[in-house]
C-alpha cells in the first residue's frame, strides 16, 4: 500500500487522531469547512472496516463535527462515504465525508444525498 496516499498522510495534515482514523481538511473541498475521516488502516471501503472501527466512527464524526461547529458554524451537513468506483470512489482507502452545509449554498436542497444520481433528488 506504499503508493496508497492516505497511507501516507502529511503528520502536518492531520487535524486530529485516535487509534482507529485521522481527521484532515479536503483537498477539494465541495463547501467550507469539509472534512475527511481516514482509517489509519488501509481498509478499501465501510465494508471492509472492523466491528471496532465502525463503532470508533461515530465517535469521529462528532469530533470532526466540533471542529468544523468551532471555526465555520454551518447550518446543516451531509455524510458521505463512497464504496467502489461505480459510487464515485476514487480513493480506495476508507474516508468518510463531513460536509458542512450552509443555507443558500444550493438553490433547493431538498433530497440531499439522492442528488448522486441526476433527477433522482426530487420527490
Amino acid at each position: 500500500m506504499n503508493n496508497c496516499q492516505f497511507c501516507n498522510i502529511e503528520k502536518e495534515k492531520i487535524l486530529f487522531s485516535n487509534d482507529e482514523y485521522w481527521i484532515i481538511k479536503d483537498n477539494f473541498p465541495v463547501s467550507p469547512g469539509h472534512l475527511l475521516i481516514i482509517s489509519k488502516e488501509h481498509r478499501e471501503n465501510y465494508f471492509d472496516l472492523t466491528i471496532k472501527e465502525k463503532n470508533e466512527l461515530n465517535d469521529m464524526l462528532l469530533k470532526a463535527k466540533s471542529i468544523i461547529d468551532n471555526e465555520y458554524k454551518p447550518d446543516g451537513y451531509n455524510i458521505g462515504i463512497n464504496c467502489g468506483s461505480s459510487s464515485g470512489q476514487t480513493v480506495m482507502h476508507f474516508h468518510c465525508h463531513l460536509i458542512p452545509r450552509y443555507e443558500g449554498d444550493t438553490e433547493n436542497p431538498r433530497g440531499g444525498v439522492r442528488h448522486v444520481i441526476p433527477g433522482k433528488g426530487y420527490y
